[in-house]
């Protein structure tokens, strides 16, 4: 029996010793009786030196609000019988402040004598700067979104900062409707951190990225056993925007039956699970957008008539570049000086005959095939200034190429003397895509085509959105 008691107490002390927290106790005399490894990586006292010293040795910040006190049976948990967990600091022996959190019961046997005291501690170092980097992200995404980074002072641009001010002060649903690279993500971003939500979620989603079924998935989440491969509930993207927005980018890309259940979460703020017939409510704003004509879409049967007048609560038209070709300068500029610090380089500015070319181009793909041509010009440019040869050769040749597979510098040099057309397929594609790292803004602008381009050929191509 003794030997029995023995191997029960080693093996007790074994999984004490596996605890991630620190845990200790103390006799009725207030003196450590025990302290496990966790105790000791935290702390940085060894059991050796810890065990037989009082609690005061943590020099916790918040016992019972006062300092610890220099008579055991004063302490607040030998008055009260537990210390519920709250945020403190223990001292480190090498004398810094260790974030945790302190629990601490009072131990009696069955007769209801007391036996110690046992503690546990948790340390909040990591979580703490975990928290501390999301604060960081979400002041970075702010400052990313904010009216400011939308580059523009011509009178078009004017209406929609109007705009953006407008909405952002409302709850209404928001349509924002433009071409291809014209910003509307950096618009809806604009109107989240803007509003009354700006601490809340921004949830993105691209509607034309995924298949019907499993963008019903992504949206409304589902539960477990729904279907092949749902092993656990999963939480929607509509539920994780709760209290803040969501984005529904490409919205004219919903097909008939995703159309009839976005009327519902429109009509009735709440979404069902995949597979599940609980009714969640949710509270959140909803923007969505499209490059196409969401009215042609109503007369050609493709788009829910219902569900465009719920969507165009608010409606937003950004304009092409063609339509502000004064903002070509200011855009220039920001390009160069956001390029300036990505590529540690000084490129003071841009020549005349390279600034006439861009403003006289036709810029098919709006501002992210201008930002795209600044990015080329810095591969290539070799002085403080970007020129004319600098440039894709599209524009410098004026025409749009429809697909050309890489900057300059990955081009057959067959290729260079003239506007070619280099046909895009899967092959090709998936090449760039592993070159890339799987990146698919990157390979967009590889190619000068949007991100939604990228993942249209990626579906019709079956290639996989991840390797």
């Amino acid at each position: 029996m003794k030997t029995h008691q023995l191997w029960n107490i080693s093996f007790l002390n074994q999984i004490i010793d596996t605890m991630a927290d620190g845990l200790f106790t103390l006799d009725v005399r207030g003196q450590i009786t025990s302290w496990n490894s966790s105790m000791e990586r935290i702390t940085g006292y060894s059991a050796k030196e810890a065990v037989g010293k009082t609690c005061k040795l943590l020099e916790c910040s918040k016992c019972y609000g006062n300092k610890c006190p220099a008579d055991v049976n004063k302490c607040g948990v030998m008055e009260y019988g537990k210390a519920d967990a709250r945020e403190c600091s223990v001292r480190h022996k090498k004398g810094y402040e260790v974030p945790v959190i302190k629990n601490a019961r009072l131990v009696k046997d069955d007769d209801g004598v007391i036996l110690g005291v046992v503690e546990t501690i948790t340390d909040m170092t990591d979580l703490i700067a975990i928290k501390e980097k999301i604060k960081e992200t979400q002041a970075q995404l702010k400052e990313s979104y904010r009216l400011g980074n939308i580059i523009g002072k011509s009178h078009v641009m004017q209406n929609v900062y109007a705009a953006i001010r407008a909405a952002a002060k409302s709850r209404a649903t928001i349509l924002i409707q433009g071409g291809s690279g014209t910003g509307k993500e950096l618009v809806a971003g604009a109107i989240h951190y803007m509003g009354f939500s700006a601490d809340r979620p921004m949830v993105i989603v691209n509607c034309s990225a995924l298949s019907e079924t499993l963008l019903e998935s992504e949206l409304f989440g589902h539960v477990k056993g729904a279907f092949t491969g749902a092993h656990k509930d999963r939480q929607g993207r509509f539920e994780e925007a709760d209290k803040g927005s969501i984005f529904l980018d490409e919205i004219g890309e919903l097909t008939p039956y995703m159309q009839v259940k976005l009327l519902r979460v429109l009509q009735e703020r709440e979404i069902e699970r995949v597979g599940d017939s609980v009714r969640r409510k949710i509270d959140i704003r909803i923007i969505t957008a499209t490059h196409q004509n969401l009215y042609d879409l109503v007369q050609q049967g493709k788009f829910r008539e219902d569900l465009y007048y719920r969507l165009k609560v608010f409606p937003i038209q950004v304009p092409t570049l063609k339509e502000r070709r004064e903002d070509i300068p200011l855009l220039v500029k920001h390009f160069i000086e956001k390029g300036n610090r990505r590529e540690s380089k000084s490129i003071k500015g841009i020549a005349s005959d390279a600034l006439k070319k861009l403003m006289s181009y036709s810029f098919p793909g709006n501002i992210r095939e201008l930002e795209n041509a600044i990015e080329h010009a810095f591969v290539i440019c070799e002085s403080d200034k970007i020129h004319l040869s600098d440039l894709p050769i599209e524009i410098i040749n004026n025409t749009k190429l429809d697909s050309i597979v890489g900057n300059r510098h990955s081009i057959p040099s067959q290729y260079l003397n003239g506007p070619q057309h280099v046909p895009l397929n899967r092959e090709a594609l998936v090449t760039l895509l592993k070159e890339c790292d799987w990146n698919k803004a990157r390979v967009a602008r590889r190619i000068n085509k949007s991100r939604t381009s990228v993942w249209k050929y990626m579906k019709k191509w079956d290639i996989p959105l991840q390797p």
